[in-house]
């Protein structure tokens, strides 16, 4: 028997929270909002100035794609009541799993829409710098960088953001001691802070004759990109800027010519490479792009010392230090400590299925 009132009920439930998704995204007023952003874009004098075009275009992308998404979620709902009148008119059972498939539609974009109300932090729509480093666990340890590395690499291929390498160091025997790299995307920041920490591997080690369990660390550092060089000055007599030669398989003129950049900040001690470019100048800009986003990550925290979430407590790449644990044997578990999320299925995180860790983390930090 066909129970109207219990989809209506869903429909309400959904609608509720579509409400509350647009009034956390401001749609009422995102639609003036573009409408300057593209007067702005035909200023001839944006368009002479290629980083601010391209500023002003990210802009205009994010708005039409809040303001699309609210649409779709409001047609979807109004399809899916429409639908429920029509099955109660024809008195037709066999259309309710049709129904269904478009609540559960509806359910999905508003659930995406409502991820995107959430992430209203500062830099949260920027893009991000990601930066992997093996820890305690020696060649396992490596092996199991390289496995984040290709976790969180396919995550972003899942959600539409784009990967580039800017640094990496091999290990001794297998996987990499450390890996920096670039993600850029609509929110990337956003998605990935959450994952800034240490992450425990417990496997039966490949590199063990003897097959013992072994517990391996590596540690994640995400820092948000800054393109506006007001917001941080960079003195040219606070740094060192140093060229050497790529490493690498080699090819022509990269292991021949002085193309990576080393820069040194000696006010704070930090230390940024990039040798991914064939150009030297290429790699400068990527190296001050990633010194830029250090600084603003130590700014942070200096800022927000008091809020965990941001800060935190610093802490060391070894046992008890992990955010999550990836335990393979003797279970086939996967637990986040901060906030009890669990996936049995080990592989399908392994490439890449960490959405439902995020989603966790950012439901539980409204």
């Amino acid at each position: 028997m066909f129970k109207a009132d219990d989809y209506r009920l869903k429909l309400k439930s959904l609608a509720d929270t579509l409400a509350e998704a647009k009034y956390a995204l401001d749609i009422d007023n995102l639609g003036a909002k573009l409408e300057v952003l593209k007067k702005e874009q035909e200023n001839p004098e944006v368009w002479q100035d290629l980083e601010k075009s391209k500023r002003v275009g990210r802009e205009i992308s994010s708005v039409e794609n809040k303001i699309s998404a609210y649409e779709k979620g409001e047609t979807a709902l109004a399809e899916a009541s429409a639908f429920i009148d029509l099955i109660e008119e024809a008195d037709d059972e066999s259309l309710i799993p049709e129904l269904e498939q478009m609540i559960s539609a509806a359910d999905g974009d508003i659930a995406d829409m409502r991820i995107r109300a959430l992430l209203k932090g500062k830099y949260d729509a920027n893009n991000a710098m990601l930066n992997l480093h093996a820890g305690a666990g020696g060649t396992e340890a490596c092996d199991w960088t390289a496995m984040l590395y290709r976790m969180y690499t396919r995550y972003c291929e899942r959600s539409g953001f784009k990967v580039t390498e800017m640094d990496f160091e091999d290990g001794d025997e297998a996987g990499l001691k450390s890996v920096s790299f670039r993600v850029e995307g609509e929110n990337a920041y956003g998605f990935l802070k959450a994952e800034k920490g240490v992450h425990r591997l417990v496997r039966i080690s490949p590199f063990d004759s003897n097959k013992r369990r072994h517990t391996s660390f590596a540690s994640l550092e995400v820092m948000p990109e800054v393109e506006d060089d007001a917001e941080i000055e960079i003195k040219d007599d606070d740094i060192r800027i140093d060229v050497y030669r790529s490493s690498g398989a080699g090819g022509q003129k990269v292991n021949k010519t002085e193309t990576a950049i080393r820069i040194t900040h000696f006010p704070t001690g930090i230390v940024v490479t990039c040798q991914n470019e064939r150009s030297q100048l290429q790699n400068k800009e990527m190296a001050f792009q990633y010194l830029r986003a250090k600084l603003i990550e130590r700014q942070i925290a200096e800022r927000e010392a008091a809020d965990a979430e941001i800060k935190g407590e610093i802490k060391k790449i070894e046992w008890g230090s992990q955010i999550r644990s990836y335990v393979f044997c003797p279970y086939t578990l996967v637990k986040d400590h901060r906030t009890g999320y669990e996936n049995s299925n080990v592989q399908a995180v392994m490439d890449g299925d960490i959405q439902g860790f995020i989603i966790d983390y950012l439901k539980k930090t409204i």
